[in-house]
C-alpha cells in the first residue's frame, strides 16, 4: 500500500489533537460539496432550458432553411427539383413570409403572414400544439387563418364570432391618389385556430395558405424560403453541405441553430459566465484547505519526526500532506455530483420547482444532466483542490518543518 496514502487517509477521518482541525477539515468537505452540487444543478438547468428551446423552434422551424443570398424571394427552378428529390430530404416545403397589418373588430396590429403548404404541417407536427380550434388552412371550398396565441389575444379574435380578419398590405410601386386605400392590397379570412410554441412565434406570426400569401403580397410563384426536413438517419451538416455545393453562392441554407443564432449563442454566454463565477466561488472556498491543511502540518509535528526517524524524506512528507489536501477536495468533488445529480433527478421525475406562472408547454423546470458537464465540473474541483493544497505544503512545511 502506498504509505502517504495510507497515512493521508489515516489523518482525514482520525481525531486531531485539535477539535477545531476536524471542525474546519468538516467546512472545507462541505463548502466543497455545495460548490459542486450548484454547479451540477445550475448547468443542468441551462442544459434543461436550452433543450426545451429547442424543442420549441423544432415545433416551428425546419431542420435546414434555404434562402435568397440578394433579395427577399425567389422563383425555385428546376435545381430545386434535384434537391426535393435527394434521398436524405424527408420534407420540401415552399413558405412565403411578409410583414402585414390585420384588422379584428376594432382593434390591429402587425404581423408576420406566412404562407405554408400542406408539407409545413407534416414537417413541424405544429398541428398538435394548438391550444383553441383545429389546424385547418385550406378546406374544400374556404380558407382560413391560424394565429399565434399572442396575435389573436391582441385582436381579440374568438373562434365563434362571425367577424373575419383583415389584411392590409402596401401595393408594390402604388402611388398614393385621392383613396389611401388604393393603395392597399386587402384580403379577409376567417380564423380557424391558435397554437402556441414560443413567445416570439406567437406574438408575431399568423399562417395562412400559400396561394391565399401570393395573391396577398402580388406574387406568382415566389417564396422567401424553401424549408426541408431531414431523415433521421441522415447527418443534417453533411446534408447542409451538398445542397451548398447545388446551389452555389446565390442561396444561404441555414439549420435551426443558425436561424436563431443569437438566443443559442447567448445561452452558451451565459452557461460559461455562471461556470466561471461558481467556480471562482470554490476557489474562495479552498480556502478553507489551506487552513486546515496548514493546522493540521502545524499539530503533526510530532508524527513528522517519527516519519523521518523511520527513513521518511522531505518529498515523502509533502507528498502525504498533498495527498490529505487532495482528498478533501475529491471527497467534497464526489458528495457534491452525488447530490447534485440526485436533485436534478428528483427535478426530471417529480418536478419540484415549478415554472412561476405554469407554462402550455412545461409546468417544471427543465433539467437535463450531462455527463461531459460532470466530467469537466469533476476535474476542475480536483484542480482547484490540488493547487489550494500546494500553498501550505509548499511554504508551511518548508518554514515549520525543519528538514536536513
Amino acid at each position: 500500500m502506498n504509505l502517504p496514502f495510507h497515512i493521508a487517509r489515516r489523518y482525514l477521518f482520525s481525531k486531531k489533537k485539535q477539535n477545531v482541525i476536524n471542525i474546519i477539515s468538516l467546512i472545507s468537505v462541505v463548502g466543497v460539496t455545495v460548490g459542486t452540487m450548484a454547479l451540477v444543478i445550475v448547468l443542468s438547468a441551462f442544459n434543461g432550458l436550452n433543450q426545451f428551446i429547442d424543442q420549441q423552434y423544432s415545433s416551428f422551424d425546419p431542420d435546414l432553411k434555404i434562402l435568397p443570398a440578394k433579395g427577399k424571394t425567389f422563383v425555385p427552378d428546376s435545381v430545386f427539383d434535384s434537391i426535393k428529390k435527394m434521398e436524405e430530404v424527408a420534407f420540401y416545403a415552399e413558405v412565403l413570409e411578409e410583414n402585414a397589418l390585420l384588422k379584428y373588430g376594432n382593434r390591429q396590429r402587425p404581423a408576420i403572414v406566412k404562407g405554408v403548404d400542406e408539407n409545413f404541417t407534416l414537417m413541424t407536427g405544429i398541428d398538435t400544439l394548438m391550444v383553441d380550434g383545429n389546424f385547418v388552412l385550406d378546406a374544400e371550398k374556404f380558407q382560413f387563418a391560424v394565429l399565434g396565441y399572442g396575435v389573436a389575444l391582441d385582436l381579440g379574435v374568438g373562434l365563434t364570432f362571425v367577424d373575419q380578419i383583415k389584411f392590409y398590405v402596401p401595393k408594390r410601386n402604388a402611388k398614393l391618389g385621392i383613396n389611401p386605400m388604393n393603395a392597399f392590397n386587402t384580403a379577409t379570412l376567417y380564423p380557424s385556430g391558435f397554437f402556441q410554441v414560443q413567445i416570439d412565434f406567437d406574438t408575431q406570426y399568423t399562417l395562412v395558405p400559400i396561394e391565399f400569401a401570393r395573391n396577398l403580397f402580388s406574387y406568382k410563384n415566389d417564396v422567401s424560403a424553401i424549408e426541408l426536413g431531414i431523415n433521421d438517419t441522415a447527418d443534417i451538416e453533411d446534408v447542409k453541405a451538398d445542397i451548398k455545393k447545388i446551389l452555389g453562392e446565390d442561396y444561404h441554407v441555414k439549420n435551426r441553430f443558425e436561424l436563431h443564432d443569437v438566443v443559442y449563442k447567448m445561452m452558451k454566454t451565459e452557461k460559461a459566465a455562471v461556470f466561471f463565477i461558481l467556480a471562482f466561488i470554490l476557489v474562495i472556498a479552498s480556502f478553507n484547505i489551506i487552513g486546515s491543511l496548514t493546522m493540521l502540518i502545524l499539530d503533526k509535528k510530532e508524527d513528522v519526526n517519527t516519519l523521518r526517524s523511520l527513513g521518511a524524506n522531505q518529498q515523502t512528507i509533502k507528498q502525504l500532506f498533498l495527498i490529505e489536501g487532495c482528498m478533501i477536495s475529491i471527497s467534497g468533488a464526489i458528495l457534491g455530483v452525488v447530490l447534485g445529480i440526485t436533485i436534478c433527478f428528483l427535478q426530471i421525475k417529480f418536478g419540484l420547482v415549478k415554472l412561476a406562472a405554469g407554462s402550455f408547454l412545461a409546468d417544471a423546470y427543465p433539467v437535463s444532466v450531462h455527463f461531459s458537464d460532470i466530467f469537466i465540473i469533476f476535474i476542475t474541483v480536483v484542480l482547484i483542490g490540488f493547487f489550494a493544497s500546494r500553498f501550505p505544503v509548499q511554504y508551511i512545511t518548508k518554514r515549520y518543518l525543519q528538514f536536513n
